[in-house]
């Protein structure tokens, strides 16, 4: 690898574009038990994701998404959704009314098997790569 290219990508993870309305997601900070705050989803790697939701939650913030993933990836398993928690590492501050643009650095996937459904969507090549 070039050297230069290691100093401008800091990504560990390869990022694949997800198409937002296709995409939903729901979220909810951990002291909730409920998720109530709807968005979509724009990418994803194995390491993390970007989204916007109705509601800004600032960096440091952990959260628990479910994220749908769109119908070509449906594998059988139980569902389209994928359950992740994390810690918010971005937020859009753009003063224009709207959805809050953010990033999540993922720490894990709650339910079994969840990881390796999406490492295999990664795999059938049906998503785009990421810029």
């Amino acid at each position: 690898m070039n050297p230069d290219t290691r100093a401008t990508n800091r990504r560990q993870h390869e990022r694949f574009d997800l198409r937002p309305m296709y995409s939903a997601i729901i979220a909810r900070p951990m002291d909730r038990e409920q998720f109530t705050d709807a968005g979509h989803a724009y990418n994803i790697s194995e390491g993390g994701l970007c989204f916007e939701l109705d509601r800004a939650y600032e960096p440091g913030t952990m959260l628990n998404l479910r994220l749908d993933l769109p119908a070509f990836a449906h594998d059988g398993g139980p569902g389209r959704a994928i359950f992740i928690t994390g810690r918010v590492v971005w937020l859009d501050t753009d003063e224009t009314p709207g959805p809050a643009r953010m990033a999540l650095s993922i720490y894990a996937f709650p339910r079994a098997g969840d990881r390796e459904r999406l490492l295999r969507q990664f795999g059938l090549k049906q998503m785009n790569r990421a810029a």
